[in-house]
Protein backbone atom coordinates (compact mmCIF):
# COMPACT_ATOMS: atom_id res chain seq x y z
CA UNK A 1 0.00 0.00 0.00
CA UNK A 2 1.17 3.48 -0.85
CA UNK A 3 0.20 7.12 -0.04
CA UNK A 4 -0.15 10.47 -1.53
CA UNK A 5 -0.94 14.02 -0.39
CA UNK A 6 -4.57 15.41 -1.94
CA UNK A 7 -2.21 18.45 -2.66
CA UNK A 8 0.26 16.46 -4.67
CA UNK A 9 -1.74 15.24 -7.14
CA UNK A 10 -0.90 17.57 -9.71
CA UNK A 11 2.59 16.55 -9.12
CA UNK A 12 1.90 12.67 -9.37
CA UNK A 13 0.17 13.22 -12.61
CA UNK A 14 2.84 15.46 -13.94
CA UNK A 15 5.33 12.42 -13.14
CA UNK A 16 3.13 9.74 -15.02
CA UNK A 17 2.90 11.93 -17.84
CA UNK A 18 6.32 12.56 -18.27
CA UNK A 19 7.27 9.49 -20.61
CA UNK A 20 3.45 8.18 -21.55
CA UNK A 21 0.04 10.05 -22.37
CA UNK A 22 -2.61 10.28 -19.09
CA UNK A 23 -6.43 10.34 -19.24
CA UNK A 24 -8.08 11.25 -16.32
CA UNK A 25 -11.58 13.05 -15.98
CA UNK A 26 -11.30 16.89 -16.89
CA UNK A 27 -13.85 19.34 -16.32
CA UNK A 28 -14.88 21.88 -19.37
CA UNK A 29 -18.13 23.25 -20.04
CA UNK A 30 -19.87 22.37 -16.86
CA UNK A 31 -18.96 18.69 -17.60
CA UNK A 32 -16.75 16.18 -16.57
CA UNK A 33 -15.27 13.64 -19.26
CA UNK A 34 -12.26 12.08 -19.64
CA UNK A 35 -9.52 13.72 -21.78
CA UNK A 36 -5.58 13.68 -21.88
CA UNK A 37 -3.99 15.44 -19.35
CA UNK A 38 -1.82 18.53 -19.18
CA UNK A 39 -0.80 21.14 -16.79
CA UNK A 40 -3.77 23.42 -18.11
CA UNK A 41 -6.19 21.27 -17.96
CA UNK A 42 -9.01 21.20 -14.98
CA UNK A 43 -8.85 17.53 -13.72
CA UNK A 44 -12.28 16.25 -11.54
CA UNK A 45 -11.97 13.17 -9.72
CA UNK A 46 -14.90 14.37 -7.14
CA UNK A 47 -17.69 13.73 -10.26
CA UNK A 48 -18.60 10.11 -9.61
CA UNK A 49 -19.66 9.35 -13.17
CA UNK A 50 -18.19 11.18 -15.94
CA UNK A 51 -20.68 12.13 -18.82
CA UNK A 52 -18.96 9.02 -21.14
CA UNK A 53 -16.65 6.15 -19.46
CA UNK A 54 -13.35 5.89 -20.42
CA UNK A 55 -14.03 3.25 -22.95
CA UNK A 56 -13.43 6.03 -25.50
CA UNK A 57 -9.63 5.49 -24.75
CA UNK A 58 -9.55 1.94 -25.72
CA UNK A 59 -12.56 2.32 -28.43
CA UNK A 60 -12.59 5.65 -29.73
CA UNK A 61 -15.92 6.78 -30.82
CA UNK A 62 -14.25 7.61 -34.10
CA UNK A 63 -10.61 5.94 -35.47
CA UNK A 64 -9.48 6.25 -38.84
CA UNK A 65 -8.92 2.24 -40.04
CA UNK A 66 -6.88 2.99 -43.68
CA UNK A 67 -6.13 5.31 -46.15
CA UNK A 68 -6.70 4.88 -49.98
CA UNK A 69 -5.29 7.13 -52.58
CA UNK A 70 -5.05 7.01 -56.44
CA UNK A 71 -2.34 8.62 -58.18
CA UNK A 72 -1.71 8.41 -61.85
CA UNK A 73 -3.70 5.23 -61.44
CA UNK A 74 -1.84 3.83 -58.56
CA UNK A 75 -3.86 3.11 -55.91
CA UNK A 76 -1.92 3.18 -52.86
CA UNK A 77 -3.59 1.64 -49.24
CA UNK A 78 -1.92 2.96 -46.64
CA UNK A 79 -2.92 1.09 -43.27
CA UNK A 80 -3.16 3.33 -39.74
CA UNK A 81 -0.19 2.47 -37.01
CA UNK A 82 -1.67 0.44 -34.28
CA UNK A 83 -1.05 2.13 -30.47
CA UNK A 84 2.55 1.87 -29.70
CA UNK A 85 2.65 4.49 -27.11
CA UNK A 86 2.27 3.61 -23.59
CA UNK A 87 -0.76 5.14 -21.31
CA UNK A 88 -2.41 5.58 -17.84
CA UNK A 89 -6.13 5.88 -17.74
CA UNK A 90 -6.87 7.13 -14.42
CA UNK A 91 -9.84 7.15 -11.70
CA UNK A 92 -11.74 4.70 -13.68
CA UNK A 93 -14.84 3.49 -11.45
CA UNK A 94 -15.44 -0.56 -10.78
CA UNK A 95 -18.55 -0.43 -12.80
CA UNK A 96 -16.49 0.77 -15.84
CA UNK A 97 -13.17 -1.36 -14.71
CA UNK A 98 -15.72 -4.30 -15.20
CA UNK A 99 -17.13 -3.13 -18.65
CA UNK A 100 -13.63 -3.35 -19.76
CA UNK A 101 -13.86 -7.05 -19.37
CA UNK A 102 -16.91 -6.87 -21.10
CA UNK A 103 -15.56 -4.89 -24.13
CA UNK A 104 -12.15 -7.66 -23.45
CA UNK A 105 -14.61 -10.49 -24.69
CA UNK A 106 -15.60 -8.89 -27.83
CA UNK A 107 -12.85 -7.48 -29.27
CA UNK A 108 -9.90 -10.09 -27.74
CA UNK A 109 -11.92 -13.37 -29.23
CA UNK A 110 -11.28 -14.63 -32.45
CA UNK A 111 -11.04 -12.82 -34.29
CA UNK A 112 -9.22 -10.54 -32.75
CA UNK A 113 -9.45 -6.52 -32.45
CA UNK A 114 -5.72 -5.92 -33.27
CA UNK A 115 -6.79 -2.19 -32.66
CA UNK A 116 -8.20 -2.66 -29.51
CA UNK A 117 -5.78 -5.37 -28.50
CA UNK A 118 -2.89 -2.56 -29.46
CA UNK A 119 -4.70 -0.14 -27.29
CA UNK A 120 -5.21 -2.67 -24.29
CA UNK A 121 -1.87 -3.91 -24.66
CA UNK A 122 -0.16 -0.48 -23.87
CA UNK A 123 -2.96 0.76 -21.38
CA UNK A 124 -2.16 0.68 -17.71
CA UNK A 125 -5.70 1.28 -15.49
CA UNK A 126 -6.04 3.09 -12.68
CA UNK A 127 -9.26 2.97 -10.51
CA UNK A 128 -10.55 4.90 -7.87
CA UNK A 129 -13.20 3.45 -5.40
CA UNK A 130 -16.14 5.36 -5.19
CA UNK A 131 -16.83 7.54 -2.06
CA UNK A 132 -20.37 8.19 -2.63
CA UNK A 133 -22.44 6.19 -4.79
CA UNK A 134 -25.58 7.82 -6.33
CA UNK A 135 -29.43 6.61 -6.35
CA UNK A 136 -28.50 5.86 -9.88
CA UNK A 137 -26.00 3.66 -9.10
CA UNK A 138 -26.84 -0.31 -9.58
CA UNK A 139 -23.51 -2.48 -9.58
CA UNK A 140 -23.98 -4.35 -7.11
CA UNK A 141 -26.53 -6.14 -8.65
CA UNK A 142 -24.11 -7.38 -11.07
CA UNK A 143 -21.44 -8.72 -8.41
CA UNK A 144 -19.23 -5.26 -8.36
CA UNK A 145 -17.68 -3.92 -5.54
CA UNK A 146 -17.36 -0.26 -6.01
CA UNK A 147 -14.96 -0.10 -2.63
CA UNK A 148 -12.37 -2.53 -4.00
CA UNK A 149 -12.55 -1.69 -7.49
CA UNK A 150 -9.41 -3.94 -8.81
CA UNK A 151 -7.59 -3.03 -12.47
CA UNK A 152 -3.86 -2.78 -12.44
CA UNK A 153 -3.91 -0.42 -9.45
CA UNK A 154 -6.70 0.72 -7.52
CA UNK A 155 -6.91 4.08 -5.44
CA UNK A 156 -9.12 5.56 -2.47
CA UNK A 157 -9.53 8.91 -1.77
CA UNK A 158 -9.49 9.03 2.11
CA UNK A 159 -9.95 12.61 3.33
CA UNK A 160 -6.32 14.55 2.94
CA UNK A 161 -4.75 11.33 0.94
CA UNK A 162 -4.97 9.52 -2.06
CA UNK A 163 -4.06 5.69 -1.21
CA UNK A 164 -2.68 3.33 -3.80
CA UNK A 165 -2.64 -0.45 -4.26
CA UNK A 166 -1.08 -2.13 -7.03
CA UNK A 167 -2.68 -5.32 -8.40
CA UNK A 168 -0.91 -6.10 -11.69
CA UNK A 169 3.09 -6.57 -13.27
CA UNK A 170 1.33 -3.41 -15.20
CA UNK A 171 0.30 -1.28 -11.62
CA UNK A 172 3.85 -2.69 -10.11
CA UNK A 173 5.95 -0.95 -13.19
CA UNK A 174 3.71 2.06 -12.78
CA UNK A 175 4.53 2.21 -9.34
CA UNK A 176 7.96 1.77 -9.37
CA UNK A 177 8.28 4.54 -11.76
CA UNK A 178 6.51 6.70 -9.11
CA UNK A 179 8.78 5.96 -6.46
CA UNK A 180 9.94 9.53 -5.84
CA UNK A 181 5.98 10.11 -5.04
CA UNK A 182 4.23 7.51 -3.37
CA UNK A 183 5.14 7.04 0.58
CA UNK A 184 5.62 3.35 0.92
CA UNK A 185 3.33 2.04 3.60
CA UNK A 186 5.01 -1.31 3.00
CA UNK A 187 4.72 -3.82 6.76
CA UNK A 188 8.12 -4.21 6.89
CA UNK A 189 9.80 -0.99 6.64
CA UNK A 190 6.95 0.73 8.50
CA UNK A 191 4.63 -1.21 10.12
CA UNK A 192 2.62 1.65 11.83
CA UNK A 193 2.18 3.47 8.27
CA UNK A 194 1.06 0.30 7.19
CA UNK A 195 -1.66 -0.60 9.73
CA UNK A 196 -2.79 2.92 9.77
CA UNK A 197 -3.15 3.19 6.03
CA UNK A 198 -5.03 -0.41 6.20
CA UNK A 199 -7.44 0.99 8.78
CA UNK A 200 -8.34 3.64 6.47
CA UNK A 201 -9.10 1.70 3.59
CA UNK A 202 -11.02 -0.61 5.25
CA UNK A 203 -12.94 2.38 7.74
CA UNK A 204 -13.61 3.50 3.56
CA UNK A 205 -14.34 0.37 1.92
CA UNK A 206 -16.82 -0.34 5.03
CA UNK A 207 -18.31 2.83 4.48
CA UNK A 208 -18.45 2.89 0.48
CA UNK A 209 -20.54 -0.82 1.04
CA UNK A 210 -22.98 0.49 3.65
CA UNK A 211 -24.47 3.66 1.41
CA UNK A 212 -24.36 0.93 -1.60
CA UNK A 213 -26.82 -1.49 0.78
CA UNK A 214 -29.30 1.69 1.30
CA UNK A 215 -29.58 2.80 -2.30
CA UNK A 216 -32.75 1.78 -4.24
CA UNK A 217 -31.55 0.48 -7.12
CA UNK A 218 -29.29 -2.05 -4.97
CA UNK A 219 -31.47 -5.33 -4.98
CA UNK A 220 -33.05 -5.78 -8.58
CA UNK A 221 -34.14 -9.17 -9.17
CA UNK A 222 -32.23 -10.97 -11.82
CA UNK A 223 -33.45 -14.51 -11.89
CA UNK A 224 -35.68 -14.72 -14.61
CA UNK A 225 -32.50 -13.64 -17.18
CA UNK A 226 -31.74 -16.76 -17.56
CA UNK A 227 -30.71 -18.47 -20.98
CA UNK A 228 -33.54 -20.96 -20.51
CA UNK A 229 -36.09 -18.30 -20.40
CA UNK A 230 -34.87 -16.55 -23.73
CA UNK A 231 -38.20 -17.34 -26.06
CA UNK A 232 -40.25 -16.79 -22.89
CA UNK A 233 -39.09 -13.29 -22.48
CA UNK A 234 -38.55 -12.30 -26.16
CA UNK A 235 -42.08 -12.77 -26.56
CA UNK A 236 -43.58 -11.21 -23.87
CA UNK A 237 -45.89 -8.63 -24.58
CA UNK A 238 -44.72 -6.27 -22.14
CA UNK A 239 -42.12 -5.04 -24.91
CA UNK A 240 -44.90 -3.62 -26.81
CA UNK A 241 -45.60 -1.42 -23.50
CA UNK A 242 -42.12 -0.95 -22.34
CA UNK A 243 -40.90 0.89 -25.28
CA UNK A 244 -43.39 2.93 -26.52
CA UNK A 245 -41.58 6.41 -24.58
CA UNK A 246 -38.24 5.61 -26.77
CA UNK A 247 -37.31 8.06 -28.75
CA UNK A 248 -34.89 6.10 -30.38
CA UNK A 249 -32.43 9.13 -29.54
CA UNK A 250 -29.19 6.59 -28.89
CA UNK A 251 -28.63 8.70 -25.80
CA UNK A 252 -28.45 5.20 -23.73
CA UNK A 253 -25.90 4.02 -26.10
CA UNK A 254 -23.32 6.79 -26.39
CA UNK A 255 -23.05 7.00 -22.51
CA UNK A 256 -23.34 3.09 -22.22
CA UNK A 257 -19.45 1.84 -21.44
CA UNK A 258 -20.59 -1.43 -22.42
CA UNK A 259 -21.97 -1.04 -25.81
CA UNK A 260 -19.75 -2.30 -28.41
CA UNK A 261 -21.73 -1.51 -31.67
CA UNK A 262 -20.08 0.38 -34.22
CA UNK A 263 -20.21 1.52 -38.37
CA UNK A 264 -16.97 1.86 -41.29
CA UNK A 265 -17.77 4.49 -43.21
CA UNK A 266 -15.74 6.04 -45.94
CA UNK A 267 -14.77 9.54 -46.13
CA UNK A 268 -13.78 10.93 -49.57
CA UNK A 269 -11.00 13.76 -48.89
CA UNK A 270 -10.11 14.84 -52.53
CA UNK A 271 -6.97 14.73 -53.75
CA UNK A 272 -6.17 13.42 -50.06
CA UNK A 273 -8.02 10.44 -50.78
CA UNK A 274 -10.24 8.55 -49.13
CA UNK A 275 -10.30 7.43 -45.40
CA UNK A 276 -12.02 4.49 -44.30
CA UNK A 277 -12.67 4.95 -40.59
CA UNK A 278 -15.22 3.09 -37.95
CA UNK A 279 -17.55 5.32 -35.63
CA UNK A 280 -20.10 4.43 -32.74
CA UNK A 281 -23.12 2.86 -34.28
CA UNK A 282 -26.19 2.65 -32.10
CA UNK A 283 -28.59 -0.59 -32.03
CA UNK A 284 -31.50 2.00 -31.63
CA UNK A 285 -31.69 3.99 -35.03
CA UNK A 286 -33.57 2.54 -37.91
CA UNK A 287 -30.64 2.29 -39.63
CA UNK A 288 -28.47 0.12 -37.68
CA UNK A 289 -27.63 -2.97 -39.40
CA UNK A 290 -29.24 -2.90 -42.63
CA UNK A 291 -28.21 -4.63 -45.97
CA UNK A 292 -29.15 -4.34 -49.46
CA UNK A 293 -32.61 -6.09 -49.01
CA UNK A 294 -34.07 -4.29 -46.00
CA UNK A 295 -33.15 -4.31 -41.92
CA UNK A 296 -33.89 -7.65 -39.92
CA UNK A 297 -35.49 -5.11 -37.48
CA UNK A 298 -38.16 -3.51 -38.80
CA UNK A 299 -39.81 -1.50 -35.64
CA UNK A 300 -38.57 0.62 -32.87
CA UNK A 301 -39.56 -2.44 -30.37
CA UNK A 302 -37.77 -4.58 -31.87
CA UNK A 303 -34.67 -2.28 -31.50
CA UNK A 304 -35.79 -1.49 -28.02
CA UNK A 305 -36.13 -5.51 -27.21
CA UNK A 306 -32.64 -6.49 -28.97
CA UNK A 307 -30.74 -3.62 -26.38
CA UNK A 308 -32.26 -5.18 -23.49
CA UNK A 309 -31.72 -8.64 -24.44
CA UNK A 310 -28.56 -8.59 -25.50
CA UNK A 311 -27.10 -7.22 -22.36
CA UNK A 312 -29.54 -9.28 -19.85
CA UNK A 313 -29.77 -12.66 -21.63
CA UNK A 314 -27.94 -12.84 -24.91
CA UNK A 315 -24.27 -12.28 -24.38
CA UNK A 316 -24.44 -13.47 -20.27
CA UNK A 317 -25.59 -16.76 -22.05
CA UNK A 318 -22.73 -17.21 -24.16
CA UNK A 319 -20.02 -15.38 -21.59
CA UNK A 320 -20.10 -17.49 -18.28
CA UNK A 321 -22.99 -15.47 -17.02
CA UNK A 322 -21.28 -12.60 -17.53
CA UNK A 323 -23.69 -9.37 -18.06
CA UNK A 324 -23.26 -6.84 -20.26
CA UNK A 325 -24.65 -3.80 -17.95
CA UNK A 326 -22.63 -3.06 -15.25
CA UNK A 327 -24.87 -0.79 -13.24
CA UNK A 328 -23.41 2.48 -13.90
CA UNK A 329 -26.32 4.21 -14.02
CA UNK A 330 -25.63 6.30 -16.86
CA UNK A 331 -28.67 5.41 -18.76
CA UNK A 332 -30.89 5.98 -15.79
CA UNK A 333 -29.99 9.72 -15.45
CA UNK A 334 -29.25 10.44 -18.63
CA UNK A 335 -32.68 9.27 -21.18
CA UNK A 336 -34.52 12.22 -21.96
CA UNK A 337 -37.59 9.81 -21.83
CA UNK A 338 -36.80 8.12 -18.13
CA UNK A 339 -36.41 4.83 -19.66
CA UNK A 340 -33.68 2.61 -18.73
CA UNK A 341 -32.80 -0.87 -18.25
CA UNK A 342 -33.98 -0.83 -14.93
CA UNK A 343 -37.65 -0.53 -15.67
CA UNK A 344 -37.10 -3.01 -18.19
CA UNK A 345 -35.78 -5.54 -15.33
CA UNK A 346 -38.22 -4.37 -12.87
CA UNK A 347 -40.83 -4.86 -15.20
CA UNK A 348 -39.77 -8.08 -16.76
CA UNK A 349 -38.45 -9.76 -13.60
CA UNK A 350 -41.31 -9.00 -11.92
CA UNK A 351 -44.12 -10.56 -14.73
CA UNK A 352 -44.45 -14.06 -13.05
Amino acid sequence: MYRIDKSRLAELFAAISGNQDLFLPLRKADQTNYGLWSEEECFDLDTLKTVKSAKDCFFPQSEVLYRCKNEDGKLSIDPQKLCDRPFVVFGMRACDVKAIEVLDRVFLSDPVDTFYAARREHGTIVSLACHEPEETCFCKNFGIDAAEPGADVETWIIEDGLYWKPLTEKGEALTVSLAGLLENADAASTPDAAEKAEKAVAKEQSSIREIIEKLPLSHLDLSRFKPENTMELFDSPLWEELYKPCLACGTCTFVCPTCQCYDIRDFDGGKNGVQRYRCWDSCMYSDFTMMAHGNLRTSQMQRFRQRFMHKLVYYPANNDGLYSCVGCGRCVSKCPASLNIVKVIKKMGGEA
